[in-house]
């Protein structure tokens, strides 16, 4: 876990591939893990590098077509965040292809309603 001074310690990171779906205040995008593993209901508050701050929750991950409850580093997704900062693709918009999001991971591991027994990516 990364702590930098006056931020909230970061050890969840997705690495934006592409956007897949917009809507109002929710985004579908294929990442990459490259800080984990995240869990359901991350918190994301940072795009590496950008000074916009950003509040999204992961309220979906799918790896392989199929819901898990978190994703280890080095897989990649599909994930549904939720929150501001999901601005379509575009010149100035928040999230985009290549960008790094950081944020923290919920303190208990949150399960999906729907779930079978947990699994992991």
């Amino acid at each position: 876990m990364t702590t930098t001074p006056g931020r909230l310690s970061i050890d969840a990171e997705l690495q934006i591939d592409h956007v897949r779906r917009i809507e109002e205040n929710e985004v579908t995008v294929a990442v990459r893990c490259i800080r984990g593993p995240v869990r359901l209901s991350a918190r994301f508050r940072h795009i590496r590098g950008m000074p916009t701050p950003i509040d999204l929750g992961l309220t979906g991950i799918l790896f392989c077509g199929h819901p898990v409850d978190e994703l280890d580093p080095v897989c990649t997704a599909l994930v549904i965040l939720r929150g501001t900062g999901t601005l379509p693709p575009t010149p100035g918009s928040t999230v985009r292809s290549g960008q790094i999001i950081q944020g923290s991971n919920p303190s208990v591991r949150p399960t999906r309603t729907d779930a079978p027994p947990t699994r992991r990516a």
